[in-house]
């Protein structure tokens, strides 16, 4: 069993902005679409980064570290080019589904970066290991939405 460091706090911190900026990401892309599926799809993804950030805290907590609060520059950066893309695309759903894919596999990374961490908790990368996976599994059925246009 690892022992929490404060590398390990500043990593988790990094990615609960991370997991903030990807809810607002989603969130942004339901208002950009008007396919169903796809609004739908967005919305349920919002939510997920929405709990993934109340399970992130909870884990930063249990072990005395403080959270950070808010997102980041990037991600606003991020969510401002969605925008963009959106009035100029002449397929908004289709640059969305691609942003969005995009993102994913950003996260995946930084999961990855995080658990490659040695210093983990046995909770924390049980808790990591779990919200890689189900965005991993979002990915596989993001393809399907791909062929729903």
């Amino acid at each position: 069993m690892g022992t929490y460091t404060e590398n390990v706090g500043k990593k988790l911190n990094e990615l609960l902005e991370k997991t903030y900026d990807a809810e607002k990401g989603f969130k942004k892309a339901a208002e950009n679409v008007e396919h169903t599926a796809l609004k739908t799809y967005f919305n349920q993804k919002a939510q997920e980064r929405y709990n993934f950030g109340h399970e992130l805290k909870s884990e930063i907590k249990a072990f005395n570290q403080d959270v950070d609060k808010g997102g980041s520059l990037t991600g606003k950066a991020h969510r401002a080019w969605m925008d963009v893309k959106s009035l100029f695309s002449s397929d908004d759903e289709e640059s969305m589904l691609e942003e969005a894919i995009r993102g994913e596999k950003s996260a995946i990374e930084e999961y990855n970066d995080v658990l490659s961490e040695t210093t983990l908790p046995t909770s924390t990368k049980t808790l990591l290991t779990s919200q890689k996976s189900t965005i991993e599994n979002g990915l596989s059925n993001i393809k399907t939405l791909e062929d729903l246009r």
